[in-house]
């Protein structure tokens, strides 16, 4: 049932899924400090999608295919370090490779946001659990919900990357690399233990 609770529910569950998603974007402005606006909304629809897709995931496996989910879930620590780790490790490389260079608008890619966007949202998979109990318009709702969060601190991680990217200059990519890393060990160490 529609009520005060499920839209509560809905926007604070959007904002925990949504903090690895905003320090990834906050790398991703850091990264690229002029990058143009019509990209900085490609980046936090991007990041939205994937935190509204994964629970919606998440609840069709509890529907169909629960013991499927269950048996992969394990991976998931796995996953989001390969790729994160990666990801930040490529970044860095280029960063202290191109220090001189201060904006590079080509660094910030569909293929590289759309790794990004799984390797964040993997973990947000696991709260298709805690909306199986509704069908699927309610389910569907609440992923809407958490995706208009999600691109809204998104964005905002976006904007203030690109503001300290600027006074980084060359620098910005190598914190950038090491935020990817730090997240990527974040969901590790949290998700094994």
């Amino acid at each position: 049932m529609l009520n005060f609770a499920f839209f509560l529910n809905a926007f604070s569950l959007g904002i925990a899924l949504a903090m690895d998603a905003f320090s990834v974007s906050l790398a991703n402005g850091l990264n690229c400090p002029c990058m143009p606006k019509k990209k900085m909304c490609l980046v936090a629809g991007i990041f939205a999608f994937f935190q509204a897709a994964m629970p919606l995931l998440g609840w069709f496996a509890v529907h169909t295919a629960a013991e499927h989910f269950e048996a992969f879930r394990p991976c998931i620590p796995w996953i989001a370090l390969g790729l994160l780790g990666f990801l930040g490790g490529k970044m860095m490389a280029e960063g202290l490779k191109n220090q001189e260079e201060a904006c590079n608008i080509e660094a910030v890619t569909l293929p590289l946001l759309l790794v990004q966007g799984v390797a964040t949202s993997i973990d947000a998979m696991a709260a298709g659990l805690t909306i199986s109990e509704y069908n699927a318009p309610m389910a569907i709702l609440y992923a809407a919900i958490i995706a208009v969060v999600t691109f809204f601190i998104c964005l905002a991680g976006v904007v203030i990357g690109r503001k300290f990217g600027t006074k980084l200059a060359g620098k910005a990519s190598v914190l950038g690399g090491v935020i990817l890393i730090a997240i990527g060990l974040e969901i590790f160490i949290t998700g094994i233990l």
